[in-house]
């Protein structure tokens, strides 16, 4: 885990607080409109980008357990994560090789096996095929080929990440750009589940727009928070993920043990790690990590995935906390954690929504990107690569 680079990271942001300036991209972008709307271009995305692409699924705390699954559905895909009897983490497609038919339905559980509700197909905890009714009279078939269908999967800084391609060949490490090793310094394998839940919103870009975006805080949310924020952003990039944070940040609002300490003056080599791991930090193509302290050192992570045209997503949030929780923290966390969701839900998606009406008129040819939005250029610049790039060059561009 590189401290260093966080290090690095503050004092350049200390030193862009003290001038009032930020790096700005070198000129003003234009994305066509019709990339938030276009039913080719949506269908496009998810074949390119979610089917191709590490996905984070799950956080490593929902399957603490030997025996603990979750199944769900991923742009189309219904998968199951599981951690099997020797505490290895398995992924593979819900679908019995018999017939097709979901073996569980979407949610929670633990088991060993999973048998299939249609016929009774069984497997084991590896996906292997290990019964089948009536096995004489169906006729000779080798068990060992017609396991389930396994999907890559892999458990990092107490995350979960599952590629929806059974043949992909692109590594974690390339994807990730050493971005895990930022990412582990939170530690969420020994973090809190508080709670979950899961928020409807516009196309899956403007969503994520809204992800990298400081810009609008002051404006957008004058009424909850905005105008305690600047809405001036610095951006940081591993490959294709970002982090985004004020270069003032530093500040009360991250006193996470109620010191009454003023980080901003205390040499960067003495301020806490996980004072310097605020902001936001976004996990290409789908996901934010937003630090808060409602109830003690917390953050918010938004799962987000397209829905079921070109106009939906959905979110899923997880509220997270550090430590669990006393009394007096959980009714703080409970009210941090509704107070997030009129916020997402009354302002960002609302406002995203009314958004996307207006572009689908098709009068506005382009939306654009100003030089003090560069983390919104660096994402539509990934986006337009993937889809452009075929999966034998795959690999590559991730090494660029």
């Amino acid at each position: 885990m590189s401290r260093k680079q966080l290090e690095e990271m503050a004092s350049i942001n200390r030193l862009h607080a003290k001038n009032g300036t930020i790096e700005l991209a070198n000129k003003i972008v234009q994305i066509p409109a019709s990339q938030y709307y276009d039913r080719t271009r949506w269908l496009t995305e998810i074949e390119e980008i979610f089917k191709r692409l590490p996905l984070v699924l799950g956080i490593s705390k929902e399957l603490k357990k030997p025996g603990d699954y979750k199944a769900l559905e991923v742009v189309g895909m219904p998968v199951i994560i599981n951690r099997n009897s020797q505490g290895k983490l398995n992924a593979f497609l819900n679908i019995c090789q018999h017939k097709g038919a979901a073996l569980v339905e979407t949610g929670y559980g633990n088991s060993y096996h999973f048998r299939c509700p249609y016929h009774g197909w069984a497997y084991n905890d590896n996906g292997d095929l290990i019964g089948i009714p009536d096995n004489d009279n169906f006729g000779d078939l080798d068990k060992g080929c017609n396991g389930l269908i396994t999907l890559p999967i892999e458990e990092r800084a107490g995350i979960i990440w599952v590629t929806l391609d059974p043949k992909s060949e692109l590594s974690i490490d390339s994807f990730l750009s050493g971005y895990d090793k930022m990412l582990a310094h939170f530690k969420f394998e020994d973090w809190y589940i508080f709670d979950t839940r899961t928020l409807k919103g516009p196309n899956w870009k403007v969503a994520y727009d809204g992800y990298l975006d400081l810009y609008h805080l002051p404006v957008l949310h004058q009424e909850t928070f905005g105008t305690e924020i600047s809405n001036k952003a610095m951006f940081y990039a591993w490959g294709p993920h970002q982090r985004v944070i004020s270069p003032a940040r530093l500040s009360s609002q991250d006193d996470f043990e109620g010191t009454g300490m003023d980080y901003n003056e205390l040499p960067i080599k003495e301020i806490p790690t996980e004072v310097l791991m605020t902001g936001v930090w976004t996990i290409f193509p789908h996901v934010s990590i937003a630090s808060f302290n409602g109830g003690g050192r917390s953050v918010l992570l938004s799962q987000l995935l397209p829905g079921e045209n070109p106009e939906e997503s959905y979110t899923v949030q997880y509220y997270l906390m550090e430590k669990e929780p006393n009394e007096k923290q959980r009714e703080e966390a409970k009210e941090q954690f509704k107070f997030l969701k009129h916020v997402v839900k009354e302002e960002d998606y609302a406002t995203g929504l009314k958004l996307q009406k207006g572009l689908k008129t098709g009068k506005m040819k382009s939306v654009l990107f100003g030089r003090n939005e560069g983390g919104g250029q660096v994402f539509h610049n990934w986006v337009n690569q993937l889809i452009k790039t075929k999966d034998k060059d795959l690999m590559n561009l991730f090494k660029k």
